[in-house]
């Protein structure tokens, strides 16, 4: 009795084995590859899969999704004869669980051994300066070879990145000596260049303040005479209209000399010949006035001397 209930304990532990055996559930972005008696069958997808227990075994299960895959510093020789240290960081995708598994022992190993030689391949045609300065063009022609080396095992490159390109300690050195000194005369041109527009601008300023206080003292000036012309022609159509005789013309006359002789430069000065018509009126005027007093001579009488025998 003891011996049919082992019995039928192990029926059970090996039903539930190929229970398990039978039923695999495949995560999602993920693939298995089925050998059957050693022999591939079929690649289970994404989900609940049924193989025969025992007979089907589950001999890769392989990922799917995007890898990212950092590569340790490389030495390469440039065409200038210079070792550089480059990281690479390459991005794959299987695209073919099937060709990832048989075509290739392990395609991690020989796209970063690919990588390797193709990237001495390319830097050891550029020198180190074109180095430094083609990231993209580098990045661009490892990625075409490393696409088309690994189509056939069922990997796709999307895309190769240049990490870090670090050259020798003592062309560091020089480089920095290098950038240094062009930055010592971009500051140096950058300097006199704003000393020389700061002299232009101040020239600049110079000229339209000149010209502007010209230009003030031109129409100072023209206001100035127009003013004055206003006065001279207010003055002189007053005159007129009052009708002055001569009298008056001379008496305003002789108050405008004093005015003439203002001044500690005028030492000398000339009486126009107006000066006696202007004496003539005004001697006249005062003899009208006084009503012919003795001994006054108005200018126009002239005492009669007797002849001398």
């Amino acid at each position: 009795m003891s011996s049919v209930i082992i019995v039928l304990i192990i029926l059970v532990v090996l039903v539930f084995i190929a229970l398990i055996k039978t039923i695999q559930v495949i995560p999602q972005a993920s693939a298995a590859i089925v050998e059957r008696f050693g022999r591939y069958t079929r690649t289970l997808n994404a989900g609940l899969n049924i193989v025969v227990p025992f007979i089907d075994s589950i001999r890769n299960r392989i990922d799917l999704r995007e890898q990212v895959v950092p590569f340790p510093p490389q030495p390469v020789i440039t065409q200038d004869n210079l070792v550089v240290n480059i990281d690479t960081v390459i991005y794959y995708q299987v695209t073919d669980a099937r060709a990832a598994t048989y075509e290739v022992a392990s395609y991690i190993q020989a796209i970063e051994q690919l990588t390797v030689t193709t990237l001495r391949n390319i830097i050891g045609g550029m020198d180190l300066e074109r180095t430094l300065t083609s990231r993209e063009e580098i990045n661009a022609a490892l990625r075409g070879v490393l696409d088309e080396a690994t189509g056939k095992w069922g990997i796709r490159v999307n895309r190769v990145e240049l990490k870090a390109i670090e050259p020798p300690t003592s062309i560091q050195d020089s480089m920095e000596k290098q950038m240094r000194a062009d930055r010592d005369k971009r500051a140096a041109i950058l300097t006199a260049e704003g000393i020389r527009q700061s002299a232009i601008l101040t020239a600049e300023g110079e000229k339209q303040s000149a010209i502007l206080r010209a230009e003030g003292e031109a129409k100072a000036s023209a206001l100035r005479a127009e003013g004055e012309a206003q006065a001279i022609r207010t003055v002189f159509e007053s005159i007129h209209a009052g009708d002055p005789d001569q009298k008056l013309l001379s008496y305003q006359y002789l108050q405008m000399l004093p005015k003439i002789a203002e001044g500690d430069a005028n030492k000398l000065w000339i009486v126009p010949s107006e000066i006696g018509d202007a004496l003539k009126g005004l001697s006249g005027a005062f003899g009208n006035f006084t009503g012919g007093a003795p001994g006054f001579n108005t200018g126009q009488e002239r005492r009669q001397e007797p002849p001398i025998d």
